[in-house]
């Protein structure tokens, strides 16, 4: 039987950045995509193709900001932080989701 990767819903790649680097601060691309995976328990696969982007995105709309630095094994890397405006936002996006596990939740009991 071979491993099995989760797809994840499109924006939820998002909310686990912003929830890692509020619980972890500040941390490289690499590092970052890696801790997502190790407390997924490894059900989901980040690559470059999926985690840069992301960041960009978050970048752009200002929930995170990066500053150069150096990483664990002494090469200049990108770091990302979390913003205020990420903090507020990372709180509307734990409630959406909330409310949206909450409504499937529902339909998966009620029409079985």
């Amino acid at each position: 039987m071979k491993d099995e990767k989760a797809d994840i819903p499109y924006g939820t790649l998002d909310l686990l950045i912003l929830k890692t680097l509020n619980a972890m601060g500040p941390m490289h691309g690499f590092g970052l995509a890696r801790r997502i995976e190790q407390v997924a328990g490894n059900l989901i696969q980040l690559n470059q193709g999926s985690i840069y982007p992301a960041l960009l995105r978050l970048q752009h709309r200002r929930w995170i900001a990066t500053k150069w630095g150096i990483s664990e094994n002494g090469r200049r890397a990108k770091f990302y932080s979390l913003t205020n405006k990420g903090k507020e936002e990372l709180e509307k996006e734990i409630q959406t989701w909330e409310r949206a596990t909450a409504l499937v939740t529902r339909f998966l009991q009620d029409l079985s």
